[in-house]
C-alpha cells in the first residue's frame, strides 16, 4: 500500500492518509466542542480520566486511525513551508490540547512586544504550578533576565519561566493571554484558544494547520530559531550554575537540519512536537499531536524524514534515467 501511495506523489499521499473514518471522528470532535464549549472540555477531561488517564485523542478514538507510515501520533501534518503544499495529513482538523507547544506563542508575543531582553524578572509564588503540581529547577526568588527566561521556556520548556514572561507583560497575565489569543486571530488560527502561557492547562487547544501557521510565523524571528534549537544552556540560580538541556533529542542528531522546534506533554495532550526542518532540498513544517509513548513523536518524525528522503531519491533517479535515455 505504501509503495502505491508513494508513486501517486506527495499530494495524493496526504489525501489518501485522510480516511473516511478520520473525517467522521474529526467532525465529531469539532461538533462536540462547538456545541458544548467549556462544558465539553470538562466532560472530556472526565471521560479521559475514566478511560485510565487517556488523552483527549485517545478518548475520541483518534489513535485507531491507520496511516501508511504507521505513525504513533493520532494527528500529523507535514507541509512545504514555501508553497504550503500538504505532503501528509492525518486527522489534521482535530482540535486537541497542545501542552507546551503553547510556549511557542508565549515567546512570540514577548518578542513582538519588544520588551527589553536585559530586564531582570523574578520567579514568585505566582509562577508555581498549581494545575499539575509539576516541579521546576527555578526556585522561587530566582532572578533571570527576560532573555534567559525566553531561552529556558523554548529550549527546556521551563514552566515558571514561561509564566513569569506572561506576568511581566504590560497589564499582567490577563493582558498577556488576551494578546496570545489576539495574535492567533491575526494569524488565522481559527481553531486555537489560550487560557494561560505554559500549556499546563488542557484548555489550551489548537489544530495542526493552526500550529503549522504558528511555526511558520515564529521561524521569521532568529532569536526564536536560536533558542528553540540550542542543545543546552546554563544560568545562575542563586549561587549555583544550573545546566538545562533541550527537550527535543533530535537537535543533537546530525542527520537533522532543524530550524525551529518545540515539544509538549501533559496527560490530556499526549506527546506533541512541532518542527521546521530542511530535508530533500525542501523546508518542511511538521506537526505531531497526541503521540503515545515517550519517544514515539521523535520516531514519527524519523519515519516522515525517511519517507521524504526516499521519495526525493526516487524522483531524482527517475529524472536521471530520463536524461540518460
Amino acid at each position: 500500500m505504501l509503495a502505491s501511495l508513494l508513486a501517486m506523489g506527495l499530494m495524493s499521499f496526504g489525501v489518501q492518509a485522510e480516511a473516511a473514518t478520520t473525517k467522521h471522528r474529526t467532525k465529531h470532535v469539532q461538533h462536540a466542542q462547538a456545541k458544548h464549549g467549556k462544558t465539553s472540555a470538562r466532560k472530556t477531561r472526565t471521560e479521559a480520566a475514566e478511560a485510565g488517564s487517556a488523552s483527549f485523542g485517545q478518548a475520541y478514538g483518534l489513535h485507531r486511525t491507520t496511516d501508511p507510515l504507521a505513525l504513533k501520533s493520532s494527528v500529523a501534518l507535514v507541509l512545504d513551508q514555501d508553497t504550503n503544499e500538504v505532503l501528509f495529513s492525518k486527522n489534521s482538523q482535530a482540535v486537541l490540547p497542545i501542552a507546551s507547544l503553547t510556549k511557542l506563542m508565549t515567546t512570540l508575543v514577548v518578542v513582538e512586544a519588544h520588551q527589553p531582553l536585559d530586564d531582570v524578572l523574578t520567579v514568585t509564588e505566582d509562577d508555581v504550578d498549581t494545575e499539575k503540581n509539576s516541579s521546576s529547577r527555578l526556585a522561587v526568588g530566582t532572578r533571570l533576565t527576560r532573555e534567559e527566561m525566553l531561552h529556558l521556556a523554548l529550549m527546556a520548556s521551563e514552566n515558571r519561566a514561561a509564566h513569569a514572561l506572561g506576568r511581566y507583560y504590560p497589564g499582567g497575565l490577563p493582558a498577556f493571554v488576551q494578546a496570545m489569543n489576539k495574535k492567533a486571530q491575526e494569524l488565522g488560527m481559527t481553531s486555537t484558544r489560550y487560557v494561560e502561557p505554559t500549556g499546563l492547562s488542557s484548555n489550551n487547544q489548537s489544530s495542526a494547520p493552526d500550529l503549522a501557521m504558528l511555526v511558520k510565523t515564529a521561524y521569521n524571528y532568529p532569536l526564536l530559531r536560536e533558542f528553540s534549537t540550542s542543545q543546552e544552556y546554563q544560568v545562575a540560580v542563586g549561587s549555583r550554575q544550573v545546566q538545562f538541556h533541550n527537550t527535543n533529542g533530535l537537535v543533537r542528531n546530525h542527520s537533522w537540519d532543524i530550524g525551529l522546534q518545540k515539544t509538549g506533554y501533559i496527560a490530556e495532550a499526549g506527546r506533541c512536537l512541532v518542527m521546521q526542518a530542511r530535508m530533500a532540498g525542501r523546508k518542511l513544517i511538521m506537526v505531531f499531536l497526541d503521540s503515545a509513548g515517550k519517544y514515539s513523536r521523535l520516531a514519527d518524525a524519523e519515519r516522515v524524514r525517511h519517507w521524504i528522503e526516499s521519495e526525493g531519491n526516487r524522483k531524482q533517479a527517475s529524472l536521471s534515467s530520463r536524461v540518460a535515455s
